[in-house]
């Protein structure tokens, strides 16, 4: 039988108090523990012994970086973050059984499609060679990058954001946040990524084939200020799996269940969401820097 102190003492008091509840209300105790799994005897054990609560002197911080974001954080960034700036040595599984102590939970990120703009119109204007290949990594920030539009629907109609993802400091670099996804918003958001471009770097930009990144405006930006275009094949959104995965964790983070009345609160806040992305929300790829400390980091290797 488990003990309070083991793995599965948790799950067996849930399933008591649950069977305990509706005991209560007229149900038949021997069906309730038959449909839960509980044997008579741990049944009454875990209403007897209820286990200690782990770690209870953080508890208010787990709460404090839990809340920052309206659908929560995962346990992975709250260890990280207790790790980085608390110095607690803790681990992430310990984080994860206090969570479930409290009643937090995250939302796991889905499997759904999030990406439902497209963008593509045939060869409009110049085509490039997938140049990255899905290799996706990189040694360091300003090598690799990823760039596609995706769509908001909200009360006041459509929102698109137009970001270029930096594979090696997982940052967002620069980004645009437009009613329309036009060449204006293009245009807005290389005028962001030229101006943020370390000197002497030569990154790769890669895209997929939408009319936008054929533009000859587009095409010429880059060319001149030292980018080199790649390009995913004719609907392979697979070619660009990095960038579509900060959709589906900004999609799940920062918009699921939320809705927005203007387009002015909604820029406003996706705006705060990506500050957050970039110098709070600390990443497991990243040793649990944040992108922004990654970046510096290696910017002050590198000179």
């Amino acid at each position: 039988m488990d003990s309070p102190e083991g793995g599965a003492a948790l799950p067996n008091r849930e399933k008591a108090l649950a069977v305990a509840e509706l005991s209560g209300l007229g149900h038949d105790l021997a069906d309730l523990l038959g449909a839960s799994g509980l044997a008579r005897s741990t049944y009454y054990y875990a209403l007897a012994h209820p286990g200690r609560p782990t770690r209870p002197e953080l508890r208010g911080r787990v709460a404090e970086i839990f809340g920052r974001l309206p659908n929560g954080v995962g346990h992975r960034q709250i260890a990280m973050e207790l790790r980085a700036v608390d110095g607690e040595r803790i681990a992430d599984k310990t984080v994860l059984k206090m969570m479930r102590e409290m009643g937090l939970r995250c939302g796991i990120r889905r499997e759904t499609d999030y990406h439902r703009y497209n963008s593509y119109r045939g060869v409009v204007g110049e085509t490039f060679e997938n140049v990255l290949g899905r290799d996706f990594k990189a040694d360091g920030p300003w090598q690799k990058m990823g760039t596609d539009v995706t769509e908001f629907k909200c009360s006041f109609g459509k929102a698109y954001l137009a970001p270029v993802y930096d594979f090696g400091s997982k940052e967002i670099v620069a980004h645009s946040i437009s009613l329309h996804p036009d060449l204006a918003q293009q245009e807005e958001m290389l005028a962001m990524l030229v101006a943020a471009k370390p000197e002497g770097a030569e990154p790769v930009l890669h895209s997929d084939m939408g009319w936008q990144y054929q533009h000859a405006t587009y095409v010429a930006t880059l060319r001149e200020n030292g980018f080199t275009q790649s390009m995913s094949r004719k609907g392979n959104c697979i070619d660009n799996g990095a960038t579509e995965q900060v959709f589906g964790h900004i999609k799940d983070e920062f918009f699921r269940g939320r809705d927005w009345d203007t387009f002015e609160g909604f820029k406003r806040d996706l705006e705060a969401y990506i500050r957050h992305w970039n110098n709070v929300r600390r990443q497991k790829k990243l040793e649990g820097l944040t992108p922004a400390e990654f970046r510096n980091q290696a910017l002050r290797e590198a000179a």
